[in-house]
């Protein structure tokens, strides 16, 4: 249990720090994952900046994330889902057209237009504040990937155990501070789980972007 997304940041930055991790980068999905990589970025003595991913939802059903997408274009897919429910190629590039729409939107708002940060070369560590399906996590270290990065590790403070497999597919290395038996949502494992609004959120990036 985590008092809240700082206090969670710091922790995270320990095990990082454990594990030998020395990033070029610290890259956190907004809005819930900037109090985290603040502090991770702190800790660490490196940049931080955001990596944005948009849910594409089921048909009939937007709340239930069968993938997600970047505003690169970058898709992830639950393949397993998308067989379940039977949805087809028209349905899935029609959404992720208006939610890569909406990722560009979201990076525009946070970057104040500035360009997404070049991360060829680089060791990069991708930071949210819990994972649960993993889908705009996997979309966004699919978006690292491909962006050349030299190294990528994603870490959070607590992950579902059986989206972490997942992860580790993309990622070079995943790092978790908690990984509970039972898992319902990233919420209940803080005491803490507050909205972060758009405007808490440029205060975490002012100094970096």
């Amino acid at each position: 249990m985590f008092t809240n997304r700082t206090e969670a940041g710091k922790r995270l930055a320990e095990r990082l720090q454990e594990a030998a991790v020395n990033p070029d980068l610290v890259l956190t999905i907004p809005r819930g994952g900037l109090p985290v990589g603040r502090a991770v970025a702190d800790a660490l003595g490196v940049p931080l900046d955001v990596v944005v991913a948009s849910k594409v939802g089921a048909p009939g059903n937007p709340e239930l994330a069968i993938g997600a997408v970047t505003g690169e274009g970058d898709l992830w897919l639950n393949d397993s889902l998308v067989e379940q429910f039977g949805i087809g190629d028209r349905y899935i590039e029609s959404q992720r057209e208006r939610e890569a729409d909406v990722a560009r939107e979201k990076v525009r708002a946070y970057r104040g237009g500035k360009p997404v940060p070049d991360v060829s070369g680089k060791r990069v560590v991708i930071v949210d504040d819990g994972v649960a399906t993993g889908a705009t996590a996997l979309a966004c270290l699919q978006q690292v990937r491909n962006g050349g990065a030299a190294r990528i590790v994603f870490a959070v403070p607590v992950a579902s155990a059986a989206t972490i497999p997942r992860l580790r597919e993309v990622a070079d290395d995943v790092v978790v501070v908690e990984v509970p038996e039972t898992f319902a949502a990233v919420g209940y494992h803080y005491r803490d789980f507050g909205q972060v609004t758009d405007e808490e959120a440029l205060e975490y990036l002012d100094d970096e972007v």
